[in-house]
């Protein structure tokens, strides 16, 4: 492309070189940083207080100790039956919440064991009953 009848010709391509070397430096950078990003990393979890929630006196609550003996209020059941009988006591209440306590020692898959059997019996909310954090009070 030319204009006017000048010896000097405008050029019109784009060099493209300097675009083609940013574009590899930063797939450079993506290709390091990309396995960083699918692996794990160490969380400090913060303490978090709340209030107490009100509750009535008839609450349904599953306990599992330090032997880790699971029980429903104050009765021993079976681990393996746990679902069944807890289905078996939600027929005859009215509300379906049940509160979860846990002895800090009881392994957490040992927990979440439980959990999955407390929701198998058709639980629909399932509190988790903890103590209060004494660390704030002076």
């Amino acid at each position: 492309m030319q204009t006017g009848s000048g010896n000097d010709p405008l050029m019109s391509d784009i060099n493209v070189t300097p675009f083609v070397d940013v574009m590899l430096v930063l797939l450079i950078i993506f290709m390091v940083t990309a396995p960083m990003m699918v692996q794990g990393l160490d969380v400090d979890l913060p303490v978090a207080t709340a209030a107490p929630l009100s509750a009535s006196e008839d609450n349904l609550i599953i306990s599992i100790d330090n032997d880790l003996k699971v029980y429903i209020n104050n009765q021993e059941v079976s681990a393996a039956f746990l679902t069944q009988k807890l289905g078996a006591v939600l027929e005859n209440m009215d509300t379906g919440a049940v509160y979860l306590k846990a002895d800090k020692k009881v392994p957490y898959g040992v927990v979440v064991n439980v959990m999955s059997q407390i929701k198998k019996a058709g639980v629909q909310s399932l509190g988790m009953i903890t103590l209060p954090d004494d660390t704030d009070a002076s």
